[in-house]
């Protein structure tokens, strides 16, 4: 048995591991965007409660971005508040 794959119709390498060919796959690197505790606050908060949300995110490499956008409305929503 070969040890790697190609596939043309599909443009995905395969690798065997076992008796199994899996699918060789990397995620995309994310944008390295300061997240503050509001931004942890809602990770915690769609791991527990909106769990495909979350993997939709990660796997997109969306996640870190929308967090700090979070933390950033939140922050924004706070100290508006607070200077009034």
């Amino acid at each position: 048995m070969q040890h790697n794959i190609y596939d043309e119709q599909t443009g995905i390498s395969y690798t065997l591991q076992g008796d199994c060919y899996l699918p060789d796959l990397t995620l995309l690197p994310e944008e390295g965007k300061h997240i503050g505790i509001w931004g942890k606050q809602h990770a915690r908060y769609l791991k527990e409660h909106h769990k495909v949300r979350y993997a939709n995110l990660l796997t997109s490499g969306k996640l870190n971005s929308y967090l700090a956008d979070i933390d950033e409305q939140a922050k924004e929503l706070f100290f508006g508040w607070l200077n009034k």
